[in-house]
This record gives C-alpha cells, sequence and structure tokens, in this order.
C-alpha cells in the first residue's frame, strides 16, 4: 500500500484531510486546480475559499453547528485555528475575514514539510485498490471528474442550487438612515441594520417576488434537472434565495432575515417594520454582505430591488449574489461512517459531496476522512466517531443504507441519542447536556491516544443568548 495519501481538492474538506494526515506523520499529495483553473463560483486564488458567506453560524455550544466547532477546536482542527485567528465581529455568529481566513490555511499546507502542493485538475480517479485517496473537489467538481465517479460508484449524482449573498462597499452605505447594533445588543455592534416602515417593505416585497432572475450559466444545468414549486429548481432550504423564500407569504421574511425583534430603532426607540442586517465582511469593516439575501436575481435586478432597502439607495456592490449548482452523492448507498467506500476502503471522500451541508460540516467530514486515510496506511482499524458527537452523528447519517430518499444535513442534535433521562432548564438544558455529553466524548478521543494531543492555540469567545443566536442566524444556515 501507498506510504502517501493524496488528495483532491484543496477547500475545507481538503485541507483539513490533508493537516489530519500529516498529524498523525502520513505525508500527503494535494491536488489543487486553483490557481491555474477555477470554477465560475470562485473568486480567491487562496485555498479554503468561502465562497457563499463569511459566517460559520452560531458561536455557541448550546446550538449543534457551534458545538461541532467546539468539537473541532479540542481535536485539532486546523480550520478551526484558521476561523478563531481570523474573526471578525458578528454577534452571536462566528464570522471571519474571508481572505485572510484562506491565507492563514494556504500558508500552513503549502510550507507544511510533509505536503506537496500540486497544481492540477484531477479528471480520473487512479484505477489503483492500494492507492489511499481522499476525493475532496467539492460541490462543482468537474464534469470529467463527476463522471468518472459516476462510472466508479455506479449511482447517479443529485442536484440540488445554492446561492450567494451580495457584497457592499461600506463607504456608500447611507448610515443617515442606518445604525450599528446587534440584536438585543449583545457583545459588539458588528452589524449595520437597515429599518423599514411598513410601506417601504410593502413596495420592496412587491418588487422582490416580481424581479427578473438570472438564466443559469451551463454548468448549472445538469440535462435532468430537478423541480421544486419554489422558483422551479430543486433549493436547499438553509440556502433559500430571498426571491423564493419571499413567495412563500408577505410575512415570510420579516420571521426570517429581516426579522426586526430585538433592534429598536436609536432614532424612535422603537423596532422598526422589518430590518435589513449587513454583516462585516473583513477586518477593516470596508465590505458588508447583506445577511440572508443570497439571491438568483440578475445584477441589474439587484441593483434597483436591493436599492430601495433604506440606507442602501448607492450602495456600490463589490459583488453580486450568484446562484450555482451543488452536487452531492447518494452516500448511504455507498459510504461508510468514516467516509470511506464500501466497494473500495482506500477512498475516501469529503465534503459537500458526501451530503454534509455547510462550511463547518464539510470541514468535520474532512478529519475524519483524514484521521482513516492516515490510519489505512498506519495499518490500523477504522476510526468510527461516536454518535454522541456531532462528528459522529453527522458521519452515522450520512452511512445509515436506511436512508431512501437522502437530502443534504446540517448538523442538528435530532441526529444524535438522546439523553435518556430528564433534565431541568427545558430545550437549553438539553442542549447543554448535549454538549458536555460531546465533549467529554470527543476529548476521550485524544485521552485514550485515538487522536493526536493537542496544544490549544488562543481565541476570541463570541458570547450571546439563545434567542439572539437564532434571530441572527436562521437563514444563515449553509456554510
Amino acid at each position: 500500500m501507498s506510504r502517501c495519501v493524496d488528495i483532491y481538492g484543496a477547500g475545507l474538506a481538503g485541507c483539513e484531510a490533508a493537516w489530519q494526515c500529516v498529524r498523525h506523520g502520513i505525508p500527503v499529495r494535494i491536488h489543487e486546480m486553483k490557481p491555474k483553473k477555477s470554477t465560475p463560483a470562485h473568486r480567491y486564488h487562496g485555498f479554503a475559499e468561502l465562497v457563499c458567506s463569511n459566517s460559520l453560524r452560531s458561536g455557541q455550544v448550546f446550538n449543534a453547528i457551534g458545538l461541532l466547532k467546539e468539537e473541532l477546536f479540542r481535536i485539532g482542527s486546523l480550520i478551526m485555528e484558521a476561523a478563531y485567528a481570523n474573526e471578525v465581529p458578528a454577534g452571536a455568529a462566528l464570522a471571519v475575514d474571508r481572505e485572510k481566513f484562506s491565507d492563514y490555511i494556504t500558508e500552513k499546507i503549502r510550507n507544511h514539510p510533509l505536503i506537496t502542493v500540486i497544481e492540477e485538475e484531477v479528471t480520473a480517479i487512479p484505477n489503483d485498490p492500494d492507492a489511499v485517496i481522499v476525493v475532496a473537489t467539492g460541490p462543482l467538481t468537474s464534469d470529467a471528474l463527476s463522471a468518472d465517479i459516476a462510472r466508479l460508484t455506479g449511482a447517479d449524482y443529485l442536484h440540488f442550487y445554492d446561492a450567494a449573498a451580495p457584497i457592499v462597499d461600506a463607504a456608500s452605505i447611507n448610515m443617515d438612515r442606518a445604525w450599528e447594533a446587534s440584536r438585543y445588543d449583545k457583545g459588539e455592534a458588528a452589524y449595520i441594520n437597515c429599518p423599514m416602515t411598513r410601506e417601504e417593505y410593502t413596495a420592496f416585497y412587491q418588487a422582490l417576488i416580481t424581479a427578473k432572475e438570472a438564466a443559469l450559466h451551463d454548468f448549472d444545468q445538469p440535462e435532468d434537472t430537478p423541480q421544486k414549486k419554489d422558483g422551479g429548481l430543486t433549493v436547499f432550504e438553509g440556502c433559500m434565495p430571498v426571491e423564493v423564500m419571499a413567495r412563500r407569504g408577505v410575512d415570510t421574511l420579516l420571521y426570517g432575515p429581516l426579522k426586526p425583534v430585538g433592534l429598536p430603532d436609536p432614532r424612535t426607540g422603537r423596532e422598526p417594520y422589518a430590518v435589513v442586517q449587513l454583516r462585516q465582511e473583513n477586518t477593516e469593516k470596508t465590505m458588508y454582505n447583506l445577511v440572508g439575501f443570497q439571491t438568483h436575481l440578475t445584477w441589474d435586478e439587484q441593483r434597483r430591488v436591493f436599492g430601495m432597502i433604506p440606507g442602501l439607495e448607492h450602495a456600490e456592490f463589490l459583488r453580486y449574489g450568484v446562484m450555482h449548482r451543488n452536487t452531492f452523492m447518494n452516500s448511504p448507498k455507498l459510504l461508510s461512517s468514516d467516509y470511506s467506500m464500501r466497494s473500495r476502503p482506500n477512498l475516501f471522500f469529503a465534503g459537500q459531496m458526501t451530503g454534509v451541508e455547510g462550511y463547518i460540516e464539510s470541514t468535520g467530514s474532512g478529519y475524519i476522512a483524514g484521521v482513516n486515510a492516515a490510519r489505512r496506511i498506519l495499518g490500523q482499524e477504522p476510526l468510527y466517531f461516536p454518535r454522541e458527537t456531532v462528528l459522529g452523528a453527522m458521519a452515522a447519517y450520512i452511512s445509515d443504507e436506511r436512508v431512501t430518499d437522502f437530502q443534504p444535513m446540517n448538523a442538528n442534535f435530532g441526529l444524535m441519542p438522546q439523553l435518556g433521562c430528564k433534565v431541568r432548564g427545558g430545550k437549553r438544558g438539553r442542549n447543554d447536556a448535549f454538549a458536555q455529553r460531546a465533549l467529554d466524548t470527543a476529548e476521550k478521543l485524544v485521552a485514550n491516544g485515538l487522536l493526536p494531543s493537542v496544544v490549544l492555540p488562543a481565541r476570541a469567545q463570541t458570547q450571546a443568548d439563545p434567542d439572539s443566536i437564532n434571530g441572527e442566524n436562521l437563514h444563515e444556515n449553509h456554510h
């Protein structure tokens, strides 16, 4: 068997997998087509690019995604190390300066003595059952490699559509109409808030639901596109285009990204009818993204409709929202919970193509795939992460052969085994108990020598209450 792991793709999952291999002392060749070639969804030259949003969602362990972050941090995740090293204020959420985040990871990967970066596009998986490979080429895997994976697996890919929010120049925001605050005034004033009266919201809503949508790119149009009533395309609920969400009802946005609760306008002392929040995109606060405004509108329509938002009348768009196809496997029929193929145990898959949905979920799959690829070379048995951890619960979900209608899934407590006892404190008390059990279980993996020891780097601590988390991240649970 090879004494080196080949990893295809230097996204979040691929970089995390590479890092876990070298932590086990196993050399890695990481194959990445950037910067020589890029997909239409990518803009930056570095590794681990955050395409859609710079938010990594909730930073608190009584939320499942916050707990997943904490598990990864405590067991030596490179991605979480980079996130805390490049954090920007985001209230209850953990958000990063996306370019500095990418640069941090790129430097670590390129300069590690056990990692060789090969700048090339992989178009086929070698027909070598002894080769240890991690495929982490992401949701926009090239047509050639997709076709080869379909040939190898004997199963069709599934498709859904994902959308990114626009980014505006901070200097172009009209602060005479907007103000800075976090929901419920928790933590630093991390958001710019644009208030709407009932009349302004009604006009905006009508413009939004009748605005022209962009034509799909060629790379976004598989021959047999599944259809859905919402906008005619299959879309992932956690990354719903704002115009599709709006068509579900006139009040839908008021309970989602335009929720005004906990955001009183300092000019009136009262909560507006609706509020659009803008989140800091970089450390210098020169760019802000429209929270929850993933969209598929044409660029002209984005300027027109989003320009109706008070404070954005003359906004300069640094990046328009885009929509692209995501591709994922029918993993329960193909993969084990160590993310290896049942029919070819030395071949691993990681990232969104496995059906884990989100930046951190993809990172987690890369962690497990990397650990187990290294263990293959070391001649050790697979390490199946306990379902009492979010890492293990996600791995169990994507490998559950009983699942017949497989769909992408974010981290959630519903995937984990129940506590088996009553817990005081309602939902918060239950979630705290889930978190304590999960972290104890994860740390035992290190204490028992199943994972390398960890020297935890310093990090910032995000503090917020659960209402703030739910309010700020209700429609951001995609990356």
